[in-house]
């Protein structure tokens, strides 16, 4: 399932992108309902680019049908994501730490001016979950979920701005 999601943040294009690769942008996250604390496994700047390996746990509620074919125990993955701040640009692939031959999942994002001050971001991607059945309604459940995540971080993100 292809998906875009677009979101304007207030704060500019560099400090919004740059964020983004900061433990304490993921130590605020755990705060979110939904996931467990993010555990920032490695993190590598070079130049322009940073490097990160992020482990992420599910810890919200799950629907009967989805229960039958996983176990909500075993929903963990690693993020691996590249972050170009030259460009404003990270790239994303998501490593299931169960169930990998089941799911794929990578896209990326961009950070671009919204012409008033802000910063709009745009993520795109393809989720892909390989179960008989109910695939195609648990790979809705993540875009719902990813979309609902990536609107209650956007609080996140212009809290800890403001407090620098």
């Amino acid at each position: 399932m292809r998906f875009q999601i677009e979101q304007v943040i207030a704060g500019s294009v560099d400090a919004v992108a740059r964020l983004y690769t900061e433990a304490r942008f993921y130590q605020r996250l755990g705060e979110l309902p939904k996931l467990g604390r993010p555990e920032v496994l490695d993190r590598r700047e070079d130049g322009s680019e940073v490097r990160l390996s992020v482990r992420f746990r599910f810890t919200g509620s799950l629907s009967p049908a989805v229960t039958r074919v996983v176990d909500p125990a075993k929903l963990s993955w690693v993020e691996e994501s590249v972050h170009d701040l030259a460009a404003h640009t990270v790239t994303f692939t998501m490593k299931p730490d169960n169930y990998a031959d089941r799911l794929r999942f990578d896209g990326g994002s961009r950070f671009e001016a919204n012409g008033e001050g802000g910063t709009r971001r745009v993520s795109e991607g393809d989720v892909v979950v390989r179960v008989p059945l109910v695939g195609r309604a648990v790979e809705g459940a993540i875009v719902s979920g990813l979309r609902e995540h990536l609107g209650a971080e956007i609080e996140v993100v212009e809290g800890l701005l403001a407090d620098r």
